[in-house]
């Protein structure tokens, strides 16, 4: 009777440490996630009154800044403007 060979092992040497850093890490963003679930699911109910700070920072984008307008494109609206109020001024004076 034959007998199988035997296999050998592939021994990989790990960064235990590594990969304890990193689960740690992991597990710090799972919580985050658990925590901020929770909080919605508490408000769930009727709101009344002003949100909780925590709720208006993650919600609230901030506003973009409107660009200044270039002084000939500034000049072309100030005509047209112009041009619409005389047109509503000739239409009132008609009546």
């Amino acid at each position: 009777m034959r007998t199988a060979p035997q296999r050998r092992a592939i021994i990989v040497p790990m960064n235990i440490e590594q990969m304890l850093r990193e689960l740690r890490e992991e597990r710090e963003g799972v919580e985050q996630a658990i925590l901020v679930l929770e909080r919605i699911a508490a408000g769930r109910g009727r709101r009344r009154g002003r949100p909780p700070a925590w709720m208006s920072r993650a919600c609230h984008r901030p506003s973009r800044k409107p660009s200044p307008a270039v002084p000939k494109t500034r000049a072309r609206m100030a005509a047209a403007q112009r041009k619409r109020w005389a047109k509503e001024k000739r239409a009132a004076a008609g009546s």
